[in-house]
């Protein structure tokens, strides 16, 4: 799937960069330039065209370059075929080489909103209602926050600043913390400023895919056991396929992440983890990957809580997960049966520092049982 991905991340990307090349060499500037010569058109065009890649690389890194060279290529085209079709109307060429003009202008304004919210975190709320007798329950949910790519381990201080002030009764994390480029010292950082929250009920966490990193310790210099500990040193309970009890009336549990099946590890099957389960307390289920909804709602858990979809990131490819079978649901809430299902958009992104088809959020949930 990901050499798919990459694969036509790299090929659009070089599609891209020839078109671009072609459609810079229409500017009356590089023509005077090259004096005529379509050759020196078009390698001029193409030093522009690698001069846009190279400073958005510089700044955000190589995917998020081929991410503008795909945005912009994709609005040229449609600002080519708008022009192509103005002309055809008014029965003349216009002047100038407006349809350039406009594709970039709209690429640019287009990006940067997309960077805005991905770089910039809010607050998303629901409201949820139960006939069991539990009362009322406050929960602050956050996942893929992937420390270091849209801001460092100190940096995510202000937003659990912010989820602090929705007053939690408790705060759950639905894994990809970190990230296989978090430094440690970034991690360390996250950690400690997790250990500032006051709760009801403490702060839970469950593995995302990301967290126990794909490579090995040595490539960002600690394992999923040192995280494990630097969590717990700041009063974060890891649950790994665990349940545990909030009070009188509620219950939370943990699951590992999908990836440790595809990996050839165990991770307990919903059934296994309700085998116990009461009744008569509200049941919530921490999974990083929205993808056992069947087996969650048949299990009669009351709601689960996941990430990893970012949302969808990329509009109009933010529901190709569901289109695919990858994920059960790529974002909101949604009920099926007696269980409801919650998949944020998560408070950053993997890599990819642009959302256009959602923004990076943390959600608030307020459960109310019957009576209250």
């Amino acid at each position: 799937m990901w050499g798919f991905i990459f694969g036509g991340l790299a090929a659009g990307s070089v599609l891209g960069i020839i078109y671009l090349s072609s459609r810079f060499a229409k500017f009356r500037t590089v023509r005077k330039a090259a004096k005529g010569k379509k050759i020196l058109r078009f390698l001029l065009g193409l030093i522009l065209v690698l001069a846009v890649a190279f400073v958005t690389g510089a700044a955000l890194g190589a995917i998020n370059a081929a991410i503008v060279i795909l945005h912009l290529m994709v609005i040229w085209l449609l600002c080519d075929g708008f022009s192509w079709i103005a002309e055809k109307k008014r029965g003349q060429k216009f002047r100038g080489y407006y349809a350039g003009i406009l594709a970039i202008g709209i690429t640019a304004v287009y990006l940067t909103c997309g960077w805005f919210l991905a770089n910039h975190v809010w607050a998303t709320h629901y409201n949820l209602e139960t006939d069991k007798q539990v009362g009322g329950l406050r929960i602050v949910l956050f996942a893929d926050s992937h420390v270091g790519n849209t801001f460092s381990g100190e940096g995510f201080g202000r937003w659990v600043e912010k989820m602090q002030a929705e007053n939690p009764d408790i705060v759950v994390i639905a894994g990809d913390y970190v990230d296989d480029d978090t430094s440690k010292e970034d991690m360390a950082a996250a950690c400690a400023a997790l250990g500032t929250l006051k709760t009801t009920y403490g702060v839970y966490y469950a593995f995302g895919n990301h967290d126990k990193g794909y490579y090995g310790p040595a490539y960002r210099g600690y394992s999923g056991a040192d995280l494990i500990a630097e969590l717990e040193k700041n009063g974060v309970t890891v649950l790994q396929d665990e349940t545990v009890l909030l009070g009188e009336s509620f219950c939370l549990i943990g699951r590992q992440d999908r990836s440790e099946d595809q990996m050839g590890r165990h991770r307990a099957t919903m059934e296994e983890l309700t085998a116990d389960l009461d009744p008569d307390r509200y049941s919530i289920v921490l999974d990083h990957q929205p993808h056992d909804y069947e087996a969650q709602a048949a299990s009669g858990v009351d709601l689960v809580l996941s990430g990893h979809t970012h949302g969808g990131q990329l509009f109009p490819f933010h529901r190709m997960g569901e289109w695919l079978g990858l994920d059960d649901k790529s974002y909101g809430c949604e009920r099926r049966g007696g269980t409801d299902f919650i998949v944020t958009s998560g408070i950053s992104d993997w890599a990819i520092q642009f959302k256009t088809g959602c923004k990076s959020e943390y959600v608030v949930v307020d459960v109310q049982g019957a009576g209250q």
